[in-house]
């Protein structure tokens, strides 16, 4: 019997999110075995996705919310399919969870990897690491507005979309990347913003970054546009450690971190509710990928990533940090699937990460 047992909902929903999900609980049953009793991990798998909408109508049923509160955390895997239109799969699932579960802070970590070739030079001789903290609630993704005046007939139809920022939202994020920062080497946050145009919005998230700045002396800030931001991550991605952003901007940007590590297969992330009302979700940052779905050729690494996130939610750091120290080693060792350049299937690049936490626990 367990010492302790966390209850993980899995949802693997579309594409290569299956196969992925399924690798990522591997490595963390292997985690439990080797734990001598210490924890275990208690799985309930759920079936909601895009086949789930072609048999109901729906991504998941009215009760699902209901079903998954009691859950210690999510883990995801990706939504998107060519029966269900992407902005129906993305809100009657994902987003039905991140805003329900008011899981407002997103940490999608951009980590190079040894042996993982970069498309940026200076990732050769500098020594890159950055978080990105995406504000996961509002912004841009409120989901506020609207289709109106269709019945003027064709090419007179109107939408709106109306971007929300409040105080409270902006300084909680604030706040968490501040925190955050403190833990790292480099103490500093970077604010991504765009009030020279937006200048109601993000002016409010402006002045709110100035005045939380103020709180942590030992911080050092930055504000720069997201335009400018988006050419320093390629120009000079070692002025980074801590970067917070709207959730459009954040979501942009944290893709382009990860394109800059090699591929968005390697790269995690955590909807986080730090106030623990509600299960925290964890996932690859990568879609569905219709294109190699059913090959066995996606790359698992983000999702054993996004996984190495969930026990430190759990606060089952060693183990994180083992997780993430066997990804590099099997990276280092040239063990890659193809999007990284290499020739590997999904379960090879699993079973070297499996093999190399047994190894690490092995008598000498």
């Amino acid at each position: 019997m367990a010492s302790r047992t966390f209850t993980i909902a899995s949802i693997p929903a579309d594409g290569v999110g299956k196969e992925v999900v399924a690798a990522g609980r591997r490595v963390l049953d292997v985690l439990a075995e080797q734990s001598g009793g210490a924890f275990a991990f208690d799985w309930r798998e759920f079936d909601w996705g895009s086949d789930y909408y072609d048999r109901h109508g729906v991504m998941m049923p009215a009760d699902g919310l209901e079903t998954l509160k009691p859950f210690d955390a999510i883990y995801f895997g990706a939504v998107g399919w060519e029966n269900v239109p992407d902005h129906v799969s993305l809100w009657g699932l994902r987003l039905n969870i991140t805003q329900n579960f008011d899981q407002w802070a997103n940490v999608r970590p951009v980590k190079f990897l040894p042996g993982v070739t970069s498309p940026l030079r200076k990732a050769d001789d500098t020594e890159l690491d950055w978080v990105v903290v995406r504000e996961n609630s509002e912004g841009e993704y409120a989901g506020l507005g609207g289709r109106n005046l269709s019945g003027r007939g064709p090419g007179n139809e109107v939408a709106l979309q109306t971007a929300l920022f409040t105080e409270k939202g902006c300084e909680r994020i604030m706040r968490f990347a501040f925190d955050l920062a403190r833990t790292r080497t480099v103490k500093k946050v970077s604010s991504v913003t765009k009030s020279n145009a937006q200048q109601y919005g993000m002016v409010l998230w402006d002045e709110v970054f100035q005045r939380v700045a103020l709180d942590y002396p030992d911080v050092e800030t930055e504000s720069v546009l997201v335009d400018a931001m988006s050419a320093k991550f390629i120009l000079h991605p070692e002025d980074l450690s801590v970067v917070v952003a709207s959730n459009l901007n954040a979501d942009i940007l944290s893709d382009l971190g990860s394109a800059l590590a090699g591929s968005l297969g390697v790269a995690s992330s955590a909807n986080l509710n730090p106030e623990r009302r509600f299960p925290s979700m964890f996932e690859p940052v990568h879609g569905s990928a219709p294109d190699i779905a059913g090959q066995g050729i996606s790359n698992p690494i983000g999702a054993i990533a996004s996984a190495a996130l969930m026990l430190d939610h759990f606060g089952l750091h060693a183990e994180a940090r083992r997780v993430e120290a066997a990804i590099e080693t099997v990276t280092a060792s040239g063990i890659l699937t193809r999007d990284i350049g290499g020739s590997s299937n999904t379960d090879e690049v699993t079973d070297a990460i499996v093999d190399t936490l047994q190894r690490a626990l092995a008598p000498a």
